[in-house]
């Protein structure tokens, strides 16, 4: 069975999938509201996250515990509302691969140090050295606790959960990557860079969107995107921060650039995200793209009963 039909080995009622996303998706429906209905409200809140001195490590770890417990309900309801292993969420394998995860993880770990490290050496005057030991140190702890928390809820919701979900729903794999990839992208409008950058910063967003939802197709499982997108987090808070994102934090370097649209905003999506891709097929032997990107999904003949673990 490949990834999309693990959704196959439980229960797949339209009510079970429409609990499960009113409660995920209520804390994004509260900013989306937020928003729109109390714009002073969200401006005021983004304007006390830019003011925080000298408590930036609690207030990371404040904004990244209720994803914590976003996937640990998305844990039960895998579990006890639609009655499979969280395993199948997980990947199509018979466990989950590890050694995906820390591949992706250092992969693309290295690629983020260097686009980094040139994006300093290329204008070095946008940079002010902010190395505080304790804070610092705070913040990678804190970083490599919750932050792959945080994305592996982000990639179980989207690319697992709603993918499966919308997957079995349509019949092929096509319609899901686009509307999780969209979606996601979709989430980071309300992000305060957004506002600075304009809407087509979402671009890199949803770009990122497909990088991540190829990457689960064609590997019938999500252990690479799990293992990239939490190592790009990490070095997004602990590197460079700056005064106008969704957070700010204790990193070693603080970005005093003017926000602009630039080449980092489309080189990664036009020449990294290709270039991680051929890397990863070559590592992992992806064949048939076509089928796997576009194909249809039938429902199997004879479904494995999993039972819940």
């Amino acid at each position: 069975m490949n990834y999309i039909q693990q959704a196959y080995k439980g229960e797949n009622d339209w009510w079970r999938y429409f609990v499960s996303c009113i409660v995920l998706f209520a804390p994004f429906a509260l900013n989306i509201l937020a928003y729109i209905f109390m714009p002073e409200l969200f401006d005021t809140a983004y304007e006390d996250m830019q003011n925080i001195e000298g408590d930036k490590n609690f207030f990371l770890v404040i904004n990244l515990i209720p994803f914590v417990f976003l996937l640990l309900l998305l844990i039960v309801f895998v579990k006890f509302i639609h009655q499979r292993r969280f395993t199948s969420l997980v990947t199509s394998r018979d466990r989950i691969d590890w050694s995906r995860f820390f591949y992706a993880f250092f992969l693309w770990g290295l690629i983020s140090a260097v686009i980094i490290a040139v994006g300093i050496w290329l204008a070095p005057d946008n940079f002010i050295w902010n190395f505080k030991p304790a804070p610092f140190f705070t913040l990678v702890i804190v970083s490599l606790l919750l932050i792959p928390l945080q994305t592996s809820f982000e990639e179980l919701f989207f690319r697992g959960y709603l993918m499966q979900g919308i997957g079995i729903l349509v019949k092929n794999r096509w319609m899901p990557l686009i509307v999780t990839s969209v979606l996601f992208g979709s989430m980071h409008w309300f992000n305060p860079e957004i506002e600075k950058i304009g809407d087509i910063a979402l671009v890199f967003y949803i770009g990122t969107g497909f990088l991540f939802g190829i990457t689960t197709l064609m590997d019938e499982g999500t252990e690479l995107a799990l293992g990239m997108h939490a190592v790009n987090n990490i070095l997004a808070a602990v590197l460079v921060t700056t005064d106008w994102t969704v957070f700010q934090t204790e990193a070693m370097f603080v970005d005093v650039s003017e926000p602009s649209v630039g080449w980092e905003m489309f080189f990664p999506v036009l020449v990294i995200y290709p270039l991680v891709l051929v890397i990863l097929s070559k590592k992992y032997g992806w064949k048939n793209w076509k089928s796997k990107l576009f194909g249809s999904i039938e429902k199997p003949t004879e479904i494995e009963e999993l039972g819940m673990s």
